[in-house]
C-alpha cells in the first residue's frame, strides 16, 4: 500500500474509532507539528486533530486545505482569513503579529486532510453530509482496507438508508479481504444488490490462471461468485425490459402527442397538413416565452410556467390553424395534391418566421423543479419525472379529445359534417364554421404537443420536422379518423422502437419500422381500425 493512501487510512480510522472525544477541543501542541519539516509528524498531526472530532476539527481541517494557517514566531498555529487571525485550537479572534509565515500543504497533507474530513464526514450529524459522503466514496474504487472504518461508521449509523449504502460499501471493500469468510459474505450480500459495476470483480474470481489454476482457490466461493454473477445478469436483463417497456411507453406517448391533432385533420379532414409539425414548434416557442415571462416577471413562481404555458400553446396553436383554414385550406377540400404542397410552403413560412423573431439557434426550456430528477424501481432503473409527466399527460389529453368528439354539441357536428356533409348542410350544421373549429382544434392539441417536446430537449426551428413523418406513421397505422388507432399506432411503434434500436441501431429501427408499415398497409389499407358508417367524401 502507498504510504500516502495508508496515511489516510490511519487518520479516517482515529477519525472514526473516537466518537466520544467528538466534544474535545483541540490540543495548542498538536498544532505545532504542521508548522514543522518532518512529513510524517504533519500527517500524524492531521490524525490527532481528526481524532478529536467536532466542529473545532473540521474548522482547522478545512483552513488547512484553504491554504488559511499560518504559524506565528511563537509557534501558535493561526487561522489567518481576508487579514483577520483567530487562534486554529479555540478559534478565539487575535491581533495578526507580525512575521506569520504560512503553512505549505503537499499533496500528501492534503489527502490526509480529504480522508480525514470524509471520516468525520461520516459521522456528521445532518444526514445529508453524511450521505454525501458515502456517495463520495461509492464513486471510489474499494479497498480491502476501509472495510474496518467503513464498519465503524455502519455501526454509529441510524438512518436505513444510508445504513444499507453503507453495508454495501462494506461488502465491496471485502472481497479483497485475505479471509475467506468476509469474501464469501461480500459476494452474497452483493448479489443481491444487482450492481452491474461489481462484475469484473466477480468475473476476476472465476478466471484462471496459465497454469490451470483459479484466481479464487476456494471452490465454494467461486460457486457462490458464479450465482453472484447470474442473479447480476438476471436482474440487469429485468431492468433493461421493464426499462424498454417504460421508454417504449414514453416515446409512444410523444408520438401520441404529436400525432393526435393530425388525427384530426388528416383522419377526420382529409387535409395532409405538411406544417402540423411547425404547429408543434409553436407550442414548444410558446412555452419558452411563458418561461421568460415568469422567470422576468414572476421569478418566484418561475416553476409554474408550464400551468399558463399549457392554455396559452393551446391558443397560440388555435388561432394559427384557423388563420389557416380560413385563408388557404378552405379552398382546398377535396383536392389533397394542393392541400400538400400549401401546408408545404406553408411550414417553410412558419419556420422562417420563427428564426426572425427567435434567431436560428437553439432555446432551453427547462424542467421545472418538480419534473426534475426520477424515482429509482428495481434497485437501479430511474424513471424520471418528466417522461412519466409526458405519459400522464398523454392520457389526460386523449381522455379530452374523447370527450369533445363524443360527448360535446361540436363533436357532434364535427362527426357529422365529416361523414356526410351535404346532408348536415341540409340540417342547418355549418359546415364552414365546424371545419375552421376542427382544424383550429387539430391545430391546438399540437400546440399542446409541443409543450411536452419542449420539456425533452431544446426548442428550434427545425423542432417540428423530426415529428411530421412519424405522426403520419401513427395515423396511417391506427386508421385514417380513428382516435384508438392513433392510440394503438403511437404506442406500438414507441415500444418496437425501443427494442429494436439496441439490437439494430437506431436508424436501422427506424427503416424497419418504415417496411412493417408499407407492408401491413398492402395488406390492410384502412389501418389497424377501419372508418365505420358512412363514407367521408
Amino acid at each position: 500500500m502507498k504510504p500516502l493512501f495508508k496515511h489516510m487510512l490511519v487518520a479516517l480510522a482515529l477519525a472514526l474509532s473516537l466518537p466520544a472525544l467528538a466534544s474535545a477541543a483541540i490540543d495548542p501542541a498538536a498544532l505545532r507539528p504542521l508548522a514543522g519539516d518532518d512529513p510524517d509528524a504533519r500527517v500524524a498531526a492531521v490524525a490527532g486533530i481528526a481524532a478529536t472530532g467536532g466542529l473545532d476539527a473540521r474548522r482547522v481541517l478545512q483552513a488547512l486545505l484553504d491554504d488559511e494557517l499560518a504559524a506565528a514566531p511563537s509557534g501558535q498555529v493561526l487561522i489567518v482569513h481576508d487579514g483577520a487571525a483567530s487562534d486554529a485550537a479555540t478559534g478565539a479572534a487575535l491581533p495578526l503579529p507580525d512575521g506569520v509565515d504560512g503553512i505549505v500543504v503537499n499533496n500528501r497533507l492534503r489527502g490526509a486532510a480529504q480522508a480525514a474530513l470524509s471520516g468525520l464526514a461520516l459521522l456528521a450529524p445532518a444526514r445529508d453530509e453524511r450521505l454525501a459522503a458515502v456517495r463520495a466514496l461509492q464513486a471510489q474504487d474499494a479497498d480491502p482496507a476501509q472495510a474496518p472504518l467503513l464498519r465503524q461508521a455502519l455501526a454509529h449509523e441510524t438512518d436505513a438508508d444510508i445504513r444499507a449504502q453503507l453495508a454495501l460499501l462494506v461488502a465491496r471493500a471485502d472481497l479483497g479481504s485475505p479471509d475467506p469468510a468476509r469474501r464469501l459474505a461480500a459476494v452474497t450480500a452483493l448479489a443481491d444488490s444487482g450492481d452491474a459495476a461489481l462484475r469484473p470483480q466477480l468475473q476476476a474470481m472465476l478466471a484462471q490462471n496459465p497454469d490451470g489454476s483459479y484466481a479464487e482457490p476456494d471452490a465454494a466461493l467461486r460457486a457462490a461468485a458464479g450465482t453472484a454473477l447470474r442473479a447480476i445478469d438476471q436482474r440487469g436483463t429485468r431492468n433493461e425490459i421493464v426499462g424498454n417497456l417504460f421508454y417504449g411507453v414514453s416515446l409512444g406517448s410523444v408520438l401520441l402527442l404529436a400525432a393526435l391533432g393530425l388525427a384530426i385533420t388528416f383522419g377526420l379532414m382529409g387535409i395532409i397538413n405538411m406544417a402540423h409539425g411547425e404547429l408543434l414548434m409553436i407550442g414548444a416557442y410558446t412555452t419558452y416565452v411563458c418561461q421568460s415571462l415568469f422567470r422576468h416577471y414572476l421569478p418566484g413562481a418561475a416553476d409554474w410556467y408550464l400551468v399558463a404555458a399549457l392554455p396559452a400553446a393551446f391558443l397560440v396553436a388555435f388561432a394559427v390553424g384557423v388563420v389557416l383554414e380560413r385563408s388557404v385550406i378552405r379552398w382546398l377540400y377535396g383536392r389533397p395534391l394542393e392541400t400538400l404542397l400549401a401546408t408545404w410552403g406553408i411550414s417553410l413560412m412558419l419556420m422562417q418566421a420563427v428564426r426572425t423573431v427567435f434567431g436560428a439557434q437553439n432555446v432551453e426550456v427547462a424542467n421545472p423543479a418538480w419534473m426534475s430528477g426520477g424515482v429509482t424501481v428495481l434497485g437501479s432503473l430511474v424513471l424520471p419525472y418528466n417522461r412519466i409527466a409526458i405519459i400522464v399527460f398523454a392520457v389526460l389529453v386523449v381522455a379530452a379529445v374523447w370527450l369533445v368528439l363524443n360527448k360535446t354539441r361540436l363533436g357532434l357536428f364535427v362527426r357529422a359534417v365529416m361523414q356526410n356533409r351535404r346532408m348536415a348542410d341540409c340540417v342547418g350544421v355549418p359546415t364552414g364554421r365546424i371545419d375552421m373549429m376542427t382544424f383550429g382544434l387539430g391545430s391546438g392539441i399540437a400546440g399542446l404537443g409541443g409543450v411536452a417536446l419542449s420539456q425533452l430537449g431544446n426548442v428550434g426551428p427545425d423542432l417540428g420536422q423530426s415529428y411530421i413523418v412519424d405522426s403520419f406513421m401513427v395515423v396511417v397505422l391506427g386508421g385514417v379518423g380513428q382516435l384508438a388507432g392513433t392510440v394503438l399506432g403511437a404506442l406500438g411503434l414507441g415500444e418496437i422502437n425501443k427494442f429494436l434500436e439496441p439490437l439494430a441501431g437506431a436508424v436501422m429501427a427506424k427503416i424497419c419500422i418504415l417496411v412493417f408499415i408499407i407492408v401491413f398497409i398492402q395488406r390492410r389499407p384502412q389501418g389497424l381500425f377501419a372508418l365505420k358508417g358512412r363514407s367521408i367524401e
